[in-house]
């Protein structure tokens, strides 16, 4: 009978760490370090096991939720009671379009939605001023004036279901044609809920360019905020996110770093302006991209929350002040542009992590988003994923879940100190404006990117479906047919005329401009003239002080972890197209199934990778078995694939028959070792193994085919 005081525990023996260790040791037969223990490209070392001895907790080092350092969560309760923001993007071009869609997420869960404009807007130009040619209808929605901006919204209730306006530098001008497309709609900016997210340091780093000089767009985003303070308490005005960094190839460590000094570059110009601390701070709002790393990404978001209360408490905020509201999505870099159930898993992987990890808003992004415009079953997939997470997952019924853990708790605290120190040296580089403009940002990032991207190279860092276990049948994701770029703009055109016809804003834009220069009450200036009928690009011409100059860098590269295999996949496709068929290898195997089949799984894995049709007959080969079947096949590359014992003696005899049969390339798939140089003499020309360079080989072997 069992006790009623029973523990399980009792009947086994404490077991200390070192014995923990010593015993794993021996069962891996290798060093604990080199076997069991990973690093990150912070440099951490991430250990298989966390225990009280890594992190202690006496004292809550983390306090409670709700309460600072708010590593914790805002709330007391966190997502227990209301979730989190379920937020989705929009960027369809057409309003009327774009509108069906707003409703359709908002009615099936959807919570409150981004509204992208696109690329023309974003750069302060109307579709019919000829520098938008190209710009017109890409990226977002050709959103010009009031009325296209009810035509989106009509039947949305803007106090419920908030709108988070991404316009780059046109940030202001959106600001008024929302506002006083809100007021005609009867919505008063005091109801208003949402962020006009002007963001001048992140759009200079990501475009390249600013209409004004970076002084005068931070002059402006102060005003902006200002307005906003007073007039609509329940929208913000300032966005710090990380999006251009961590497309870049940014560490989380950097990522943090970047946000936390960009954000300080913002606080000081809000107060510069005049507004308090705690005021200034309230109007800032936070996006962090994240990738697939999901203990990691969850980390990021702690410390962010942390590093954010460090900064305004040592500025004189009080404790609500402090509070951070946080925005997560998919990083664009994890995402693949093949393989579309991929992206599914990423997004569940990111939103899980803002989830756990207390992130007020998380954004799931459709499957062809690297296009843009996403077909409706994607963006239904992108609002499910997160349903499911918090209405059958129930990752909203405890308050900070990632709470206690010893991993994340470690996590968290090596995070925020090591984003602290780079802080400290981009403050000592004369703050975050200066570390940019003189590409001393960049030249951090690109250090750990050419790190990772020889990581890629060698698979040392596998891309799931594209770098590993790819499937060359299955192509691009099917996107959206796109719409023809030349007609949206044609006919945003002619809506412009007709506007233009009917509304006289003159008067209104020339009061705009003349208080420009001073950078003071503009905002109310711009929603005046955006209610007596002004366009974003009048309203941004306006904006431009006389005799000012743009601001110009270099912009952060975007650096896809599928960029180079994706490179070599269209080659493939594209040699299909023109052949029948695509570049192929033949698995020339010898030896028992058993002996071929190790060797044989990795090289199949190798050559789709490249978008290579893998050929190989299963069965016990001699090595004029091998000959012959590599003969038949008709391909020009020969693969050997056995094991090392058997390479000793077959490949001298292998290689010399598989070049007599056609073979203009002999591949050896292992490590030569000593062996190379005889291995070579034989008509070996190259060798496959794990670290090699794959990309390298993919690329010559995909030269040599005549597909690149």
């Amino acid at each position: 009978m069992i006790d009623k005081d029973f523990k399980l525990g009792n009947e086994f023996p404490r077991i200390d760490f070192d014995t923990w260790r010593a015993a794993v040791e021996k069962e891996v037969k290798a060093p604990f370090e080199k076997r069991m223990v990973s690093r990150t490209y912070e440099g951490f070392a991430l250990q298989p096991l966390y225990t009280e001895d890594l992190f202690p907790t006496g004292g809550d080092p983390s306090g409670v939720p709700g309460f600072p350092p708010y590593v914790r969560g805002s709330s007391p309760l966190g997502a227990t009671v209301a979730g989190w923001d379920i937020r989705q993007e929009h960027a369809e071009p057409d309003p009327a379009a774009l509108n069906a869609h707003i409703l359709d997420d908002l009615t099936n869960g959807v919570t409150s939605v981004v509204l992208q404009f696109d690329a023309a807007a974003a750069a302060g130009l109307d579709a019919d001023d000829p520098r938008a040619a190209e710009l017109s209808g890409k990226g977002g929605a050709l959103l010009q004036t009031t009325g296209d901006i009810r035509r989106a919204l009509d039947g949305v209730l803007l106090e419920v279901a908030g709108a988070w306006l991404e316009a780059g530098s046109a940030a202001i001008p959106a600001a008024a044609l929302y506002v006083a497309a809100a007021k005609q709609a009867g919505v008063g900016p005091e109801r208003l809920l949402g962020s006009f997210a002007s963001d001048p340091l992140g759009t200079l780093v990501h475009e390249g360019a600013l209409p004004v000089p970076l002084d005068t767009a931070l002059k402006q985003t102060a005003d902006l905020a200002a307005w906003t303070a007073a007039n609509a308490p329940r929208m913000t005005s300032v966005l710090v996110s990380t999006k251009a960094y961590h497309d870049a190839g940014a560490t989380s460590a950097q990522d943090l770093a970047f946000l936390l000094a960009t954000g300080v570059e913002y606080l000081r110009a809000l107060t510069a302006s005049g507004l308090d601390v705690d005021t200034a701070a309230r109007q800032i709002t936070f996006s962090i991209e994240l990738g697939c790393r999901f203990y990691q990404a969850t980390a990021k978001i702690r410390a962010a929350r942390l590093l954010w209360d460090q900064v305004v408490a040592a500025s004189g905020g009080s404790e609500t002040a402090r509070r951070a509201h946080v925005h997560t999505t998919t990083g664009r870099r994890v995402l693949t542009t093949r393989n579309p159930m991929l992206t599914i898993l990423r997004n569940t992987a990111t939103a899980y992590a803002g989830a756990i990890g207390g992130a007020d808003a998380i954004t799931t992004v459709p499957v062809d988003a690297p296009d843009v415009l996403s077909a409706d079953q994607s963006r239904r997939n992108a609002r499910n994923t997160q349903l499911i997470l918090a209405e059958e997952c129930h990752l909203n019924h405890v308050i900070d879940p990632a709470g206690g853990s010893w991993y994340i708790e470690w996590y968290t605290t090596h995070l925020a100190e090591q984003a602290w120190a780079l802080f400290q040296e981009i403050e000592a580089e004369g703050g975050m404006i200066a570390a940019v403009t003189s590409g001393w940002v960049a030249h951090k990032i690109e250090a750990v990117e050419a790190k990772r991207e020889r990581d890629i190279a060698t698979r040392k860092l596998a891309i799931t479906g594209i770098s590993e276990h790819a499937n060359v049948s299955e192509g691009h994701v099917h996107h959206t047919a796109a719409k023809d770029p030349a007609a949206l703009r044609a006919a945003a055109s002619d809506t412009l005329a007709g506007w233009r016809a009917t509304h006289k804003p003159q008067e209104a834009l020339a009061k705009l401009a003349g208080a420009a220069a001073e950078s003071h009450g503009i905002t109310a200036l711009a929603i005046a003239a955006a209610e007596a009928g002004a366009t974003i690009g009048e309203l941004a011409a306006a904006l431009i002080p006389p005799g000012s100059a743009a601001a110009h860098i270099t912009p952060l590269a975007v650096h896809p972890f599928d960029e180079a295999y994706e490179h070599l996949r269209d080659a493939a496709d594209d040699f299909e197209e023109k052949h029948g068929h695509r570049p192929r290898v033949f698995l020339t195997g010898f030896g028992s199934i058993a002996q071929q089949i190790g060797r044989k799984t990795f090289a199949n894995s190798f050559f789709q990778a490249g978008g290579f049709e893998v050929l190989a007959h299963e069965g016990n080969f001699t090595v004029d078995q091998a000959a012959a079947e590599f003969a038949a096949s008709g391909a020009k590359i020969a693969v050997i694939c056995s094991t090392d014992k058997l390479y000793a003696t077959g490949v001298a005899d292998l290689a010399p028959k598989l070049k007599a049969a056609g073979a203009r390339t002999v591949v050896l798939a292992g490590h030569p070792g000593a062996e190379e140089a005889n291995y070579r003499a034989a008509g070996v020309d190259t060798f496959i193994f794990v670290r090699s360079n794959v990309l390298e080989t993919l690329t010559t072997l995909l030269r040599q085919e005549g597909a690149l």
